[in-house]
């Protein structure tokens, strides 16, 4: 009988209808696909792997091995994970469930042959980093606490690691033989800038994660900030962080649902990462308290991760992984979605900057960081953290490479009925 990995390699290869862009190496030893030293390598170090993906094909079942170490790669994990995109993840929706088609006689004989090779045990439980008992409606006050808890509350200790001394979770602002920390620096000033913000002005940071953003106003603009964010332990550090810069009187961080804030109007406001946990269901409502808490004139900073349209918008479903490992619950909109239903909350929308590249490179530095402290990491959290992390980072900039995901930042105005925005004629002068 053949070895395991050139049955598995025969198998993926007949139901797929493509040889195996890389090479495979099973629990046995064995390896088949291209030639040794053709790139990176997919190992399977436990049959376990097989078991997961008959009970759930696709995506969640192939990360299910990947979280619980399962399932790896050796090599380099951003080619791995290029070469594999065809498969897993540019497949359409008939291809993409051509698992769990028992009618298909090839997904029965295909059933059959991992089932010989998985052994007859029952399915493996989860991994424990999986999200798991969500309550309340979907993007209720309630699940979006847990969402929001189960994605940051993972220690800051260990964002530290990752992120580096600026704190910020969101995409840098790139110029060539720039470090992370400075293009992070550049990426806050550029918000502030197109924000306009000056002395006295009251800034509302939603979503204002360690408190970066908020700093960076106080400090270098004089601005009076609000932050609110969901996450105790952000909150707790950005609390600390203030303190010891000194700016404990310009600057409040609250524990605070963006649907319970009342204390407007504010002068600006800046949403840097946050709409994508908000769901395409209160998007609109996200987008009408924003426009009630700012004077008229007021200006919103909107910096928003976006996916590529589907040709069946109804079709769309959030990424298993992402949603049982990453961001429960988070969701992506197409860009002109967000400047649609901006204009429809009454937001005039002066300008868009897609900087999908500029995240590419911030990933990949997370990445490095993520890897040169791996044993650190590992011990702030678990194997299974730093694991999801590794994939999820990785896996991300190569899609904003692809052009499979970008980020934009909307810069939008509460224009008075007048219709004078306050905007300068030559709208792009905060890039000169």
């Amino acid at each position: 009988m053949a070895d395991a990995a050139t049955r598995l390699a025969n198998l993926a290869e007949d139901l797929l209808g493509t040889p195996l862009p890389v090479r495979l190496r099973a629990w046995d030893g064995s390896e088949a696909g291209p030639a040794a030293g053709d790139g990176p390598v997919l190992v399977i170090r436990d049959r376990r792997a097989l078991r997961r993906m008959i009970w759930k094909p696709g995506e969640l079942g192939l990360a299910r091995a990947w979280v619980a170490g399962e399932l790896d790669v050796e090599g380099d994990l951003y080619e791995a994970l290029d070469r594999l995109s065809g498969l897993v993840w540019e497949r359409g929706e008939e291809d993409r469930g051509l698992l769990s088609s028992a009618r298909d006689p090839r997904v029965r004989a295909a059933a059959g042959e991992l089932l010989r090779l998985a052994g007859p045990l029952p399915p493996p439980k989860p991994p424990v980093e999986e999200a798991r008992g969500r309550s309340g409606g979907r993007h209720s006050r309630r699940r979006d606490k847990q969402a929001i808890s189960h994605h940051y509350d993972v220690g800051n200790d260990f964002y530290a690691l990752v992120l580096g001394p600026s704190m910020v979770y969101s995409c840098a602002y790139w110029t060539d033989g720039g470090t992370l920390e400075e293009a992070q620096r550049d990426k806050l000033d550029l918000v502030a800038r197109k924000l306009a913000l000056k002395e006295g002005d009251r800034l509302l940071d939603v979503g204002c994660g360690w408190g970066s953003m908020a700093i960076h106003a106080a400090r270098a603009y004089g601005a009076r900030v609000v932050g609110i964010t969901l996450s105790r332990e952000q909150a707790a550090f950005a609390r600390k962080r203030i303190a010891e810069e000194g700016l404990t009187d310009r600057i409040e961080i609250r524990v605070q649902d963006y649907r319970d804030v009342s204390d407007g109007p504010f002068d600006a406001i800046s949403s840097i990462g946050m709409a994508e946990h908000v769901g395409a269901v209160r998007y609109r409502e996200y987008a009408d308290i924003l426009y009630g808490l700012l004077k008229p004139g007021g200006r919103l900073l909107n910096h928003q991760i976006a996916r590529r349209p589907e040709p069946d918008e109804e079709a769309y479903r959030v990424d298993p992984f992402i949603d049982a490992y990453v961001f429960p619950d988070g969701e992506l909109a197409p860009m002109g979605r967000t400047l649609t239903i901006l204009e429809d909350a009454g937001f005039e929308v002066r300008d868009v900057e897609a900087i999908r590249e500029h995240y590419a490179l911030t990933l990949r530095r997370w990445v490095a960081n993520l890897e040169r402290e791996w044993d650190r990491a590992v011990r702030l959290t678990s194997p299974g953290r730093a694991r999801i992390w590794r994939l999820y980072m990785a896996a991300s900039a190569v899609s904003f490479e692809r052009n499979r995901i970008g980020v934009n930042q909307f810069l939008a105005v509460r224009t008075p009925a007048p219709g004078t925005s306050g905007l300068p004629l030559r709208p792009r002068e905060w890039t000169e």
